[in-house]
């Protein structure tokens, strides 16, 4: 769609809030003579969340970056609070437009919405166009040789490259600045957050700084950095990770910009090892939005079907295990101190994200699918497809997941991981006094140790909920209904 066919459009925002190499804003201006802008806060979506929910905070900040540069460009964003599917055609029957572009959403729930925005709009004599704009390859553009959809992450990721390879254009940005005169100017019209119902996540700060130059300014913190990634990005302690995550999500930079830039990189004999190792965590994120692409049975159930008969602990006990683990009070330090870390900031160290998700099935017995919705509702950098991909990798029963005789002990994993327990450290202070040894299991240090350092198991910390030897076999035992079902069906 290059000539102009369009007397006018509508540009629909959604996880994509820049003005930069965006597919369909791109599509948009070189197809249309006039271009209106608008995101919807969708009331479908808010319905539930805390008034302080820190994502809104920063969609609302970004919003107010993306305003300034379509003012800049000459054009204006309008935003309402309303249910999506049914604004999106009322706005576009107010406006006058003959059709309103947006790019791919991938989630079962947003792919009925758009169906039904599409029929609403044809009905009216409007249309629909949608393009591929949060990844680099989509739905069934990654296939197999025989033609099928991959469920192991490691030739996926080579036909992933191979494809890249075989068509470079795929990176190519999308020039916005040179069709910017088809934007309509007018008003700047953002709601504060008081009016959209969150006022409380006015009071708080942001958790990484908002927008295009939020992204920037974190991207190019993070390039003098990653030949160090592959190894740095495991200690919660140091600064390894690129803290892109959240910008990631919400569209606030080019993902085709970030590959661009490391492969060039790379090209040029930079990055070391730690620059492969991000383009492969940036692949992963692609694996998981095509398994939850191709296979939505995902949301609430196990990739693997055999997964879904294990019993998982259940009652007051199993609850009260849960509530322990929400609030950094099981008694083991590394967890806690991650907990603490996501409930305190948003944010989850992603090695951490693996431990207390392994911790809360494979030693307390839960459920995964309820440690998934805790952190798909305090998460900052919330992606359906990845959190539900990695908590059933954490349980086992996802595409290409761990063994299920895989069992993390969180000690060792302390130990490994926080061996001078810096991160535990500067979550629970109350243990800071141990030395470096004990400060991993407390219940291990010797009593009179503790009192000298005026520490009482049970009063200042919590004892260890669970022991993770009679866990682990608990759970072997648990999963055995899984060997039995594979054995029967081989």
């Amino acid at each position: 769609m290059n000539k102009m066919t369009i007397d006018s459009s509508l540009i629909w925002f959604r996880r994509d809030l820049r003005a930069f190499d965006h597919a369909a804003l791109y599509h948009a201006l070189r197809s249309s003579r006039s271009v209106y802008c608008v995101f919807i806060y969708d009331t479908a979506i808010l319905a539930g969340l805390p008034e302080s929910d820190r994502r809104v905070a920063f969609i609302h900040a970004s919003l107010a970056a993306l305003s300034a540069e379509l003012q800049q460009l000459g054009g204006h964003l309008i935003v309402r609070l309303a249910i999506a599917e049914t604004e999106i055609p009322a706005l576009a029957a107010e406006l006058g437009v003959d059709a309103v572009f947006a790019n791919h959403d991938y989630e079962p729930q947003a792919i009925a919405r758009d169906a039904a925005v599409a029929a609403a709009l044809a009905g009216a004599g409007r249309s629909l166009h949608t393009f591929k704009d949060q990844v680099i390859f989509e739905r069934d553009e990654v296939l197999s040789q025989t033609g099928g959809v991959f469920s192991v992450y490691t030739p996926y990721k080579n036909a992933w490259l191979k494809k890249l390879h075989a068509d470079p254009s795929v990176l190519i940005p999308y020039n916005i600045d040179s069709h910017a005169a088809r934007l309509v100017p007018g008003p700047e019209q953002l709601p504060t957050l008081e009016q959209i119902g969150f006022g409380a996540a006015a009071a708080q700060p942001l958790p990484v700084p908002a927008g295009m130059a939020g992204a920037a300014a974190l991207f190019e913190d993070f390039l003098p950095r990653v030949d160090h990634y592959g190894v740095a990005r495991d200690f919660p302690a140091i600064k390894g990770p690129s803290y892109l995550s959240m910008h990631l999500r919400f569209g606030t930079l080019s993902l085709r910009y970030l590959v661009r830039t490391i492969l060039d990189l790379m090209a040029r004999g930079g990055g070391g090892e730690g620059a492969r190792v991000w383009l492969n965590e940036l692949i992963w994120r692609e694996f998981y939005a095509m398994i939850l692409f191709h296979h939505p049975r995902v949301v609430g159930a196990a990739f693997k079907p055999a997964y879904d008969a294990i019993a998982w602990e259940t009652g007051p006990e199993a609850d009260a295990a849960f509530a322990a683990w929400c609030a950094g009070q099981t008694g083991y330090p590394l967890v806690d101190a991650a907990m603490l870390q996501l409930n305190q900031s948003g944010y989850m160290h992603n090695r951490l994200r693996m431990v207390t998700a392994c911790f809360l099935i494979k030693d307390l017995g839960i459920d995964w699918r309820r440690g998934e919705a805790y952190f798909a509702l305090h998460l900052n950098d919330f992606d359906l497809a990845s959190n539900n991909g990695g908590w059933q990798w954490a349980a086992s029963s996802g595409c290409d997941a761990q063994p299920y005789f895989r069992i993390f002990n969180p000690i060792t994993q302390s130990e490994k991981f926080d061996g001078a327990g810096r991160f535990i450290r500067r979550y629970l202070p109350q243990l800071k006094e141990l030395d470096d040894k004990d400060i991993h299991a407390p219940w291990l240090a010797p009593r009179m140790l503790l009192e000298q350092k005026g520490i009482v198991l049970g009063r200042d910390y919590p004892q260890a909920i669970v022991q993770h030897d009679a866990a682990r076999k608990r759970t072997l035992a648990r999963y055995e209904v899984v060997k039995k079902m594979t054995q029967n069906l081989a």
